[in-house]
C-alpha cells in the first residue's frame, strides 16, 4: 500500500504533475523566433535550457540503468555551447528526446517489478527514488 502511494507519487512528479507547469505546456506552440532569442538578464535561450534539461534527465537515466555508467564532463558536456544555436527542427529533436527518456522513467517507475528502494547497485545510498527525486527537482528548476 505505502510502495503504491510512493510509486503514484513519483509518476506524477515525472510528469509534471504538481506545483509547477508541466513539460508538455511549457513547450506547447513554443515559437520559432524565441528558440535562440537571450531573454533579458538570462544567459541562456530557451534552447540551451531544454537540451540541458534533456541532457541532464537522460544521464540522470543511464545513470540509474547502466552499470557501466560513466558520468560525463561538468560543466562541458551538460550544456550546449553558449554560441549554440538550434533550428525548429533541432528544438522538435530535443523535445522528442526529453519525452523519450521521460516516458522511459515513466515506465520504469510504473513496473510493478522495480523495486523502488533497492540501492542501485555500484552507488552506495543511491536508490531509484532519490535519482527521480533528483530528476523531478532538476527539471522544475530550470
Amino acid at each position: 500500500m505505502a510502495n503504491d502511494i510512493l510509486r503514484e507519487q513519483l509518476l506524477a512528479l515525472i510528469d509534471g504533475h504538481g506545483a509547477h507547469m508541466p513539460f508538455e505546456a511549457a513547450v506547447a506552440d513554443f515559437p520559432h523566433d524565441a528558440i535562440n532569442r537571450l531573454p533579458l538578464n538570462v544567459a541562456y535561450t530557451p534552447w540551451h535550457l531544454l537540451e540541458h534539461l534533456r541532457i541532464a534527465q537522460k544521464d540522470m537515466l543511464d545513470y540509474i540503468r547502466n552499470r557501466a555508467y560513466l558520468a560525463p564532463a561538468w560543466p562541458e558536456e551538460y550544456w550546449p555551447k553558449r554560441d549554440a544555436t538550434a533550428t525548429p527542427e533541432q528544438f522538435a529533436l530535443t523535445i522528442e528526446g526529453f519525452r523519450s527518456d521521460q516516458k522511459a522513467l515513466h515506465d520504469l517507475v510504473a513496473d510493478p517489478a522495480t523495486d523502488l528502494l533497492a540501492t542501485i547497485p555500484n552507488a552506495p545510498g543511491h536508490t531509484i527514488v532519490r535519482e527521480v527525486r533528483l530528476i523531478g527537482d532538476h527539471n522544475a528548476d530550470d
